[in-house]
């Protein structure tokens, strides 16, 4: 039994991810969790603290996964609306609470769904914690353990624990932001908690877009995956400055003055070059993944960086940055994560600081200019409903081959990667090239193989 994808379980409600499966999901993960804590010999209290989105399967979803972890004997604190880095903060920080699971499907649409959990440190359950879960579900055994139990935990309603987390990001800035005119994408999601009073309160002129919690549009047309409303509005109100979250705000892109999309990549630069300016940036390195672009690999490189790839997921990121001792790393999508002042991504915090970089250095436009040239980059989507063709499409040998004769093409004028999704089900091609002309040239022979292999065949 296969669950877990590259940020935690998700999928269509209804058809994949239903409250039965979360019922089950929540004792399987709580009798693991329960395994853990009495061999790690915690003395943190038998709290699992609960967050989620705006989506309209969040209740159902939340009650459910509540119910089978209070089975299992945890009690369960809901914090309600709010955003993933909130659950991933309270669970590192608070004596009380043992881990922490956020219900939300990030950039997807309203009908999907996901449960993502965190262990003790705030960080992602690795991959062998997952594994024992899925192990456990397939084997039926963990009803037994609650036909058996009789030490159920109880419910309690904690959405004041959000303060705490507002209160760590305002601090993590110095910088008075009064005089930066910004403009908000909340994508009627998560973000729309806390965001807009955090910027006021550090004295930015805010003009909020999508800023109610909206199951039915969560990520429609808005948001991260979504520009041209912000940069409509940022030009619009002659704006500094402009950000968009998705829809559980663990990540951010950003817009200039003159409307250029700044990506995770070229946060990270700039994040990058003032964290090495002042010393707080270990061995000058970056953790990123196979995403990032050519241009700023180079670029940090000519600096004296190291620039260190991972797999897509921002939980491979994190866990090189524990394991090397990095501090700063993240993903081009906006998943951005500085360990100075945080546990997981968070797009909140990497908005307030990229704000910060824009007031006491230079306007963002500016920053934009100074920084790196981007290699044409092409990113295709082909929707292959098929989950066992798109987890095993290595074994397609038409694909392999093209894909090796693209990349003997290339050479050193670019890169090829083609990949699953871990969320969705879809296939992405990713074509880098030092031409837009070579890019679109191999991204659509590679696209249009995958559709007659995989689509039309």
């Amino acid at each position: 039994m296969k669950l877990f994808g590259t940020d935690g379980i998700r999928g269509h409600v209804g058809s994949f991810l239903t409250a039965p499966l979360a019922l089950e999901v929540g004792i399987s993960a709580g009798k693991i969790l329960k395994e853990r804590i009495e061999l790690d010999r915690s003395n943190r209290a038998n709290v699992i603290a609960i967050g989620q989105d705006s989506r309209t399967s969040g209740d159902m979803l939340s009650s459910a996964i509540s119910a089978g972890l209070t089975a299992a004997g945890w009690n369960v604190w809901h914090i309600g609306l709010c955003p993933t880095p909130a659950v991933a903060y309270l669970t590192a920080n608070s004596p009380e609470i043992f881990g922490g699971v956020m219900i939300s499907a990030s950039h997807n649409p309203p009908e999907d769904n996901g449960i993502k959990f965190f262990g003790d440190n705030g960080a992602k359950l690795c991959g062998e914690t997952q594994q024992a879960i899925e192990k456990l579900l397939e084997s039926r055994l963990h009803a037994d353990l609650v036909n058996s139990s009789t030490d159920w935990g109880k419910y309690h309603e904690k959405s004041h624990l959000i303060a705490d987390y507002q209160e760590s990001l305002q601090s993590s800035i110095a910088t008075d932001l009064s005089g930066l005119k910004v403009v908000l994408d909340l994508a009627w999601g998560s973000a729309t908690r806390v965001s807009l009073e955090v910027f006021r309160n550090l004295g930015a002129e805010v003009i909020c877009l999508h800023q109610e919690p909206d199951g039915d549009r969560i990520n429609v047309n808005c948001g991260s995956t979504h520009l041209e409303p912000l940069r409509a509005a940022v030009q619009e109100h002659q704006a500094n400055i402009g950000f968009a979250f998705d829809g559980d705000a663990d990540r951010v892109l950003a817009v200039d003055s003159n409307g250029r999309v700044v990506d995770g990549d070229y946060i990270l630069y700039l994040w990058g070059q003032e964290l090495m300016e002042n010393n707080q940036l270990p061995d000058s390195a970056i953790v990123t993944t196979v995403m990032a672009n050519l241009g700023f690999e180079r670029a940090w490189q000519k600096l004296g960086g190291n620039f260190v790839r991972t797999a897509v997921g921002d939980q491979y990121v994190h866990a090189e940055m524990v394991r090397s001792g990095a501090m700063l790393g993240g993903e081009q999508s906006g998943h951005v994560l500085c360990r100075h002042y945080a546990v997981s991504g968070d797009g909140l915090l990497a908005a307030l600081h990229l704000a910060a970089l824009a007031k006491q250095k230079a306007p963002l436009s500016e920053l934009m200019d100074q920084s790196f040239h981007p290699y044409p980059q092409l990113l295709k989507n082909v929707r292959v409903e098929d989950r066992e063709l798109r987890r095993n499409w290595q074994t397609c040998d038409a694909l392999v081959q093209a894909i090796a004769l693209a990349e003997q093409d290339l050479g050193d004028r670019g890169r090829i990667l083609v990949r699953a999704s871990g969320t969705e089900p879809l296939m992405r091609v990713m074509v880098e090239a030092e031409t837009l002309d070579l890019a679109q040239h191999w991204t659509n022979s590679l696209t249009g193989l995958i559709e007659k292999q995989f689509v039309n065949n």
